[in-house]
């Protein structure tokens, strides 16, 4: 099974095909646009997202264990639905058409959490808005990839990061300012997030390229299955998976915040500055990995990631939680998009779908199981031991990407 290589054309691949430069360097069309629907689904999910547990508790008077199945339930279905749409986008040799209908999905959920007078209802909404992630997510990622020659891959993927996360900075500001215009009520906000995600929409039916990739006759359909893949991608998961473990909900983070002392009011400008830091680095961090290698760069952000955990864990002032958001921010953006980059290296063209849907799956499931072991290690033993796991999972996950392989990887 040949790994997707420079020169090298693949039957599977249409990078040639829809490829068109798009308006900055070594960004192509298809990238950009798909940049600019992420950053405007996130700017309409996340006028939304922080207001919604306020929503769910003050207006339909729900209980915080019933927030809690909301979003877990949420979350669960989100990352179930990856592999399955990723898988399904290799078989059928088309993704635009997961990706629209994933969107879609997102799209009419949102106006209709206005209408909402029970939780249930807004349980039965969240869950279509998130199976709608599940099903966009992994095509998504797998078009960024077929739109993009390997050597501009980590740019590419870091610069869809930089965008999507740019819609996290703006939509919750955005959202700040319409509340009191709005006298606090939560429903017209609700309504004014169809907007940009529309938009998104039309983006794609209008300015989304993709050429159904011709089979050849030495190229099997796609089976959901590791047998599927090589070592070195199995491996790669099996470290993605440890690393996860110790890499529980970022909730902990900001409950540590509070821990030390940083004032409820400044929680959102900590987060705000975070976003802000992620994003600007996501394209370095991309950008970097073009030209010394995926792993180098992962292994820098688990290196970074160790070292802000081991910070939370000893952290006793408030100007050190400001500091470790920020380098937090840089983990972020040395291996959120370097790792999706680095999946499609392992994998040849015509996996790339169920590849990257294995590795939203791994790290959307494994994310439940960290979080329970953060809060009972936090509740047993205090949050210095809990962080301190964290920190050592990430460390023993940077020492397996250490071992040299027979075969070089980018």
């Amino acid at each position: 099974m040949e790994k997707d290589k420079p020169g090298k054309k693949n039957p599977y691949d249409p990078v040639s095909e829809i490829a068109a430069q798009g308006p900055f360097p070594g960004i192509k069309k298809n990238v950009f646009v798909l940049g600019v629907v992420s950053f405007l689904q996130d700017v309409s999910s996340e006028m939304i997202y922080p207001l919604l547990p306020l929503f769910l508790a003050q207006v339909l008077g729900v209980s915080k264990a019933y927030i809690g199945l909301i979003e877990g339930t949420a979350e669960t279905t989100a990352s179930l639905m990856k592999i399955a749409s990723g898988w399904l986008s290799d078989r059928l040799r088309k993704r635009k058409a997961l990706v629209f209908w994933g969107y879609f999905l997102s799209t009419i959920a949102k106006p209709f959490l206005a209408l909402t007078t029970a939780g249930w209802q807004v349980l039965g909404l969240r869950f279509m808005d998130r199976l709608g992630k599940g099903v966009r997510t992994s095509p998504r990622d797998a078009l960024i990839a077929d739109s993009t020659p390997v050597a501009t891959r980590g740019k590419s993927f870091g610069f869809h990061r930089a965008m999507d996360t740019l819609g996290a900075v703006f939509g919750p500001l955005i959202a700040f300012v319409l509340l009191p215009l709005f006298n606090n009520n939560y429903r017209p906000i609700f309504l004014l997030a169809l907007i940009p995600t529309s938009l998104a929409l039309l983006m794609i039916i209008f300015f989304v390229a993709e050429k159904r990739a011709v089979a050849s006759g030495d190229v099997s359909l796609p089976k959901l299955s590791l047998r599927s893949f090589e070592r070195k991608f199995k491996m790669l998961l099996l470290v993605i998976i440890l690393f996860t473990l110790g890499n529980s909900s970022d909730a902990f983070l900001i409950l540590r915040a509070q821990n030390v002392g940083v004032a409820t009011v400044l929680i959102p400008i900590v987060w705000f500055m975070f976003n802000t830091v992620y994003s600007s680095v996501a394209f370095l961090g991309g950008a970097l990995s073009d030209r010394i290698g995926r792993k180098r760069v992962v292994i820098m952000g688990f290196l970074v990631y160790s070292l802000v955990y081991l910070g939370f864990a000893f952290a006793f002032q408030p100007f050190h939680i400001w500091t470790l958001f920020a380098v937090y921010g840089i983990y972020y953006g040395l291996t959120d998009g370097v790792l999706r980059a680095f999946v499609v290296d392992l994998v040849p063209a015509g996996l790339r779908g169920t590849a990257l849907g294995l590795y939203h799956t791994s790290v959307g499931l494994t994310a439940l199981p960290a979080s329970l072991i953060m809060g009972l290690l936090w509740e047993s033993m205090g949050p210095t031991i809990a962080f301190s796991f964290g920190a050592a999972l990430a460390l023993i996950a940077t020492m397996l990407l250490l071992v040299p392989s027979k075969q070089a990887s980018k």
